[in-house]
């Protein structure tokens, strides 16, 4: 299980990273009386979907096996 788990750790993180890398460079920016406003655009479905695969590999990497 701990082997799943770092293996579903790393798939994870590398997904967060890369997708929010790639919802953040869709976002744009504009000011607006002096204040900076940011509209995205992006899908944020892959990036939720890396955080709970990183979840699920935090998890089981914490979880004991039965004696």
């Amino acid at each position: 299980m701990k082997k799943v788990g770092m293996t579903l750790l790393v798939i994870g993180v590398i997904g967060l990273t890369y997708f929010g890398y790639n919802a953040m460079e869709q976002s744009e920016s504009f000011e607006i009386l002096g204040a900076e406003v940011a509209v995205t655009t992006a899908d944020w479905t892959p990036v939720i979907g890396s955080g709970i695969v990183a979840l699920i590999g935090i998890i089981l990497l914490v979880m004991r096996k039965g004696k």
